[in-house]
């Protein structure tokens, strides 16, 4: 299982890298994101994130039709998005499929991985 993971995340770095870009579904009109329950963890939310605009875009259907892919620059992840994701317990979901096998990351380890694609300007 563990071998499966590992090459989601990297692929998901891999694809971050260059743009130095997450994305995540955003409310066109309230402006707010997508959270949701851990399918992994009781009483944990997790943030969807992706590595490109277009796979997020698949997901802008049904009851997330009101969303739009929206960028999230790691410059900002690490100065306020951490922060706040931490102080609410919130952990990611990684090139998010909304299946068993989703990818959930702890905050931490998935942040400590960006760190090593973050190019510093």
């Amino acid at each position: 299982m563990m071998n499966n993971n590992s090459s989601t995340l990297n692929d998901f770095l891999a694809q971050a890298k260059p743009s130095q870009m997450l994305w995540a579904l955003q409310d066109k009109k309230s402006e707010g994101w997508v959270v949701l329950d851990s399918i992994a963890y009781e009483n944990t939310e997790v943030m969807p994130l992706w590595s490109s605009a277009e796979l997020a875009q698949q997901h802008c259907i049904e009851e997330w039709g009101n969303y739009i892919p929206g960028e999230i620059s790691l410059s900002s992840w690490f100065e306020f998005w951490l922060e706040d994701l931490n102080q609410d317990g919130v952990i990611v979901g990684i090139n998010w499929q909304g299946d068993d096998n989703c990818l959930e990351m702890e905050l931490a380890d998935f942040t400590q991985a960006l760190a090593q694609i973050e190019s510093l300007k």
